[in-house]
């Protein structure tokens, strides 16, 4: 068993190669019904953190604290590797499809304040990180909402709620701690015969009250629904309230609900700070810099996110994740919350 010290904890020690081959496909950690899915060279899939060269030293860890320490500036600048070829022909299918298996889907998120209300209503759009730098998504907090609410749209003009453009949105509690992620259906009340056009959860997103950082870096919990024999998203379209993402975790029924949790960053004596490895994908410190695994297998990155500017940050997910998903939970750690920082 390899010992809990920062550099394995955090570097691409030569146990990992070694302790991941016992592990089973990755698919096999989100399906939650049905066959077991067929093995798909699971090997290729372990690096999926970015496939950067094994030259990687303590400057490509990054701090995540909260504010505990001032971490040196790295001398180079290091070079992000830009997503692998990706083919986008219908865009609306595209972000709400699963990643494929064994690829790393790598994106850009920028933020634009610009505008009247630029504080408190930033636009955020997310593209491909290629040379195309190909338009996924664009999202934005509705004003005039009780609880933090944003609008996730495959048209950057075009974030209006009765467009035919939307398709998702993101929702908060009171408090600001609890996310929920909708696709495009509708509102139960409004629901059809058979429920068919009767909206589905996504994700949801909870994040641990934290009031002032003294409890350490941020801690979040992702609920998502779990994936069939045929890797395909399980439905989950709740009836009424009791019945959603939330309801389901918090009381323990995990049927078809899968649960991830950030990684934990590791305290780096030297830079006194809180380190994450994002190999070269990120180059700036925040609090919001964050990976998210599942627990079975904290090598799989299912979706990392980190600042590479003062408004631009990368966001790469796997499978199961779709563009959506990966979106929404990013869009979460933007919004402010007093009780979790």
């Amino acid at each position: 068993a390899a010992t809990s010290s920062d550099e394995e904890d955090d570097s691409d020690s030569s146990t990992k190669p070694i302790r991941s081959e016992k592990k089973k496909n990755p698919a096999s950690l989100f399906q939650t019904g049905g066959d077991p899915p067929k093995e798909k060279k699971s090997k290729k899939k372990v690096p999926l953190k970015g496939a950067d060269s094994e030259e990687e030293t303590s400057e490509s860890l990054q701090r995540n604290s909260n504010k505990k320490g001032k971490a040196k500036k790295s001398k180079k600048k290091e070079e992000r590797p830009p997503s692998p070829v990706i083919e986008v022909d219908n865009l609306e299918e595209f972000v709400l499809q699963p990643a494929p298996q064994g690829v790393t889907i790598k994106c850009r998120v920028t933020r634009d304040k610009r505008g009247m209300d630029r504080g408190l209503y930033p636009t955020y759009f997310l593209h491909l990180d290629n040379d195309k730098k190909v338009f996924l998504l664009a999202g934005r907090k509705r004003k005039k909402s009780k609880t933090s609410n944003y609008l996730i749209s495959i048209d950057p003009t075009d974030l209006s709620r009765g467009g035919e453009n939307f398709i998702g949105k993101l929702r908060s509690n009171l408090m600001g701690t609890r996310f929920t992620v909708f696709d495009n259906g509708a509102n139960p009340d409004r629901a059809n015969a058979d429920w068919s056009n009767v909206r589905q959860e996504l994700s949801a997103v909870v994040y641990e009250t934290n009031v002032l950082g003294f409890k350490g870096p941020r801690k979040m919990t992702v609920i998502i629904p779990g994936m069939n024999a045929d890797c395909e998203r399980v439905p989950i379209r709740p009836r009424n309230d009791n019945d959603g993402l939330l309801m389901r975790w918090q009381n323990r029924n995990m049927d078809n609900v899968i649960e991830l949790h950030n990684k934990a960053p590791v305290w780096n004596d030297e830079t006194q700070s809180y380190v994450l490895n994002f190999h070269g994908r990120v180059t700036h410190a925040s609090v919001k810099n964050f990976q998210i695994v599942h627990s079975s297998d904290p090598d799989y990155i299912v979706m990392q996110f980190g600042r590479v500017a003062d408004d631009a940050f990368t966001m790469d997910y796997n499978y199961p994740l779709c563009a959506v998903q990966a979106f929404a939970i990013a869009l979460s750690s933007f919004d402010g919350k007093l009780a979790c920082e």
